[in-house]
């Protein structure tokens, strides 16, 4: 953004006396004009008024905020409700950072179920307004997967990439179909109508309604029984106990829409926890947590509305009842606003006594213990960090750790991969990858060179994905590779320290070593071994996956331009379009065509009709 004319204290008490009485949403922006809080008003003129009056009545937080505003903004809205959902959407957007933020959308996935003949189901970081049905949310990807691959288990639901009905009777069915994990959709044998029957109990099972729908498979076990056809009562009953095994253990419904959401916030220092416990039915189903720092006990009901705010926008659904550990200000619109994304009444409310205030104190209990989980967990962290800057001779603990190491195949396509460790914990968001462009073949030591340059350079321009520099480089290899990176660090006057991880025989982490060969044993330190194995492990993991994908995207490439009629630019014009070439595989010609002349849409299906018959043949 650009930088705004920078205002007195004085004169932005003096604009904000002139605003007028009326609800809207105010902007604060700092000196660069970047968005730093958004709120909403019943008033606009002494709300934010209040933010430069009496400013020994504030929090530490909103002190710290107000000193860096130098302009406000304002959008006058028709009603005080308006002013909410503009608030959200505008919070969404523009991410302050002294509003409550959460983790990244992609941190609560959804399972989304196509709209379609034969529809399917994927994983995708947020709903979209594209006529499908979404699950969630999931507590992370890894919950979504588990949900969605015992689902399609369960019921035996194809897990592959063909187009339905487009590729029924063009292949044989698939390995999973003959053991028995697929009811091979593609062999022509299952109807639709059937197909989307297993569909619709697989819907009932994310949503929680197992208990139904395995007395509904039961009824069609024992119908089927009594039709004489015993295989299909066999796969009923076996279906049924999987359903009924599922409900017992919960674990599938922990992206279901819940009845009933218990919030709570825990305080320990100036770190506070927001645990959210989903129920249904009674049933604690799953547990959501945010941790937030700087914080006091007067932000807590500001952290809970913050909370409810972001993630019911994200999740765009609601329960019937949303109990919330403490007051808050805005508890009737909150309510009024979660209804309306319901389509129904909700109650949001602070428990007193019964069984929701026990469902209050359990959620209460676990943010306590998440806390003091964190708090062990970094205690333990910085005794290891503390421990390897004793053994490597450095003055402090290294709070920043880059790793770095070198991938190719067989001397080409050679890559870098750059993983940060931040106070401990793996900071993905400031991982980096590089192309090898300069060192030929398989030069490990001027790839590592290159690399670290471009790296340095990076930082001295200005570049904020490559600042601050560590406090520690650790490189994959020994005493060569740390002295290729020492020559560039010192061509660029930085003084952070290098140094290699070396394996032993069976290509595990033995220690570290430095530019003169001195190796500094790190196995009799546990955490430090571990902490220092799993960077090396993680490093090779990210530069080799990326290796992969840029040799898997150099085949796929390959394999397009045999068709005839597709050059470079056609190509690229289809990857825009269907982005992977397993949907290029799995588009019609109709759809081809809306890209390349039809009879080049013809030559590509025909190739790719041709490519399963091959398989076929050679099979």
């Amino acid at each position: 953004m650009a930088a705004v004319e920078n205002m007195t204290f004085d004169e932005l008490k003096e604009k904000a006396l002139l605003l007028p009485l009326l609800p809207g949403v105010y902007i604060m922006k700092d000196a660069q004009g970047t968005i730093i809080y958004i709120g909403k008003a019943k008033a606009l003129k002494n709300r934010v008024s209040q933010y430069f009056a009496n400013l020994a009545s504030h929090t530490p937080k909103t002190v710290k905020m107000v000193s860096q505003i130098c302009d406000f903004d304002t959008i006058i809205t028709s009603t005080e409700f308006e002013a909410l959902l503009l608030e959200c959407a505008l919070i969404k957007k523009h991410k302050p950072k002294y509003n409550i933020l959460l983790k990244d959308d992609k941190g609560y996935p959804f399972l989304r179920l196509s709209k379609e003949a034969y529809p399917r189901f994927s994983i995708v970081s947020k709903p979209a307004e594209d006529g499908a049905r979404y699950f969630g949310p999931y507590a992370g990807r890894s919950g979504a997967k588990k949900a969605l691959d015992t689902a399609l288990q369960t019921f035996k639901l194809p897990t592959c990439s063909l187009k339905f009905p487009r590729d029924i009777g063009k292949n044989r069915p698939c390995l999973n179909a003959h053991i028995g994990r697929c009811c091979a959709v593609c062999s022509g044998q299952v109807s639709q109508k059937e197909y989307n029957q297993l569909v619709g109990q697989v819907c009932r099972l994310l949503e929680g309604k197992y208990q139904g729908l395995a007395k509904e498979i039961e009824e069609e076990m024992e119908q089927a029984a009594e039709d004489l056809q015993f295989e299909r009562a066999a796969a009923l009953r076996d279906r049924m106990r999987a359903v009924e095994k599922l409900g017992n253990s919960q674990l599938i419904f922990s992206g279901a829409l819940s009845d009933l959401d218990v919030i709570a916030c825990g305080l320990r220092g100036s770190r506070a926890c927001i645990v959210m416990l989903n129920y249904i039915g009674g049933n604690l189903l799953d547990k959501k947590k945010e941790f937030l720092d700087g914080v006091s006990q007067e932000d807590v009901g500001d952290l809970l509305e913050g909370f409810i705010k972001q993630y019911y926008t994200l999740t765009q659904r609601s329960p019937r009842v949303v109990l919330v550990s403490h007051p808050l200000e805005d508890e009737e619109m909150l309510a009024q606003w979660l209804g309306m994304l319901r389509r129904g009444k909700v109650y949001v409310q602070v428990p007193q006594r019964g069984e929701k205030r026990k469902q209050m104190e359990l959620a209460l209990e676990n943010a306590e213990q998440e806390l003091e989980l964190l708090e062990k967990r970094e205690q333990k962290t910085a005794k290891s960090l503390e421990q390897l800057a004793e053994v490597l001779g450095l003055d402090d603990p290294p709070r920043r750790i880059e790793a770095y190491d070198i991938s190719n195949l067989a001397g080409t396509g050679t890559v870098a991969g750059m993983v940060v460790l931040k106070d401990g914990r793996f900071a993905r968001s400031a991982y980096r990858k590089f192309k090898i462009r300069d060192a030929q073949g398989g030069d490990d030591y001027g790839s590592l060179a290159e690399t670290v340059e471009r790296r340095l350079r990076h930082a001295e321009e200005g570049d904020a994905g490559f600042l601050p520099l560590p406090d520690l480089m650790l490189i994959d290899g020994g005493q060569g590779q740390v002295n290729a990176v020492q020559q560039v660090m010192d061509a660029h006057g930085c003084t952070v320290p290098v140094f290699g991880m070396v394996k032993d025989d069976h290509h595990r982490t033995r220690g570290l070593m430095d530019g003169s060969g001195r190796e500094f044993g790190i196995k009799t330190m546990p955490a430090v071994f571990a902490m220092v194995g799993n960077l090396q492990e993680e490093v090779h993991r990210f530069s080799i996956t990326y290796q992969k994908s840029l040799r898997g995207k150099s085949i796929k490439e390959s394999t397009l331009s045999r068709i005839p009629g597709l050059g470079e630019q056609r190509i690229r014009a289809l990857r825009r379009k269907f982005g992977t070439i397993a949907k290029i595989r799995q588009a019609d010609v109709e759809e081809l065509a809306q890209v390349v002349p039809h009879n080049v849409a013809v030559s590509i299906r025909n190739y790719f009709d041709g490519e399963g018959q091959r398989t076929e043949e050679t099979t």
